[in-house]
Parts: C-alpha cells; structure tokens; sequence
C-alpha cells in the first residue's frame, strides 16, 4: 500500500496531489486528442463532460497505482 505521503528533499506531498496531477496531464491530453477529432460537437455540455472525464480517469489513477508497486 502506497503511503498517505511522499517524501521529495523532506518536503512531504499528499499522495492524491501527485495522483490528481498525473489525472490532469491524462485528461488534458485526451480533451486534446478529442476536440482534434471534433467528439464534443456530440457532447451536450462540454465542461460536464470534461469534469466526468478528469473524474473517472483520477479514479483509474488512484486504482492503478498499488497494483504497480506490488
């Protein structure tokens, strides 16, 4: 199990800040990739989605990450 904090130079750091960064540099790729190909002219409110989207990709973060260190 990955520990409530981690330690960079002795300043510690949530855990879940270093995850909700990692989300957000997933999502902000993938809103990229997704207005690139014109998929929110199907969306009915853009920031709804965006804020689903960040949500559920957090979420695979956050289930992704004790899998890794085992």
């Amino acid at each position: 199990m990955m520990p409530g904090e981690i330690s960079i130079y002795g300043v510690y750091i949530p855990s879940l800040l270093v995850w909700m960064l990692a989300a957000f540099v997933i999502t902000s790729a993938a809103r990229a990739v997704l207005t690139r190909v014109g998929f929110y002219k199907l969306v009915w409110h853009r920031s709804l989605f965006n804020l689903a989207l960040y949500a559920i990709v957090l979420g695979g973060v956050v289930a992704l990450v004790p899998s890794l260190q085992s």
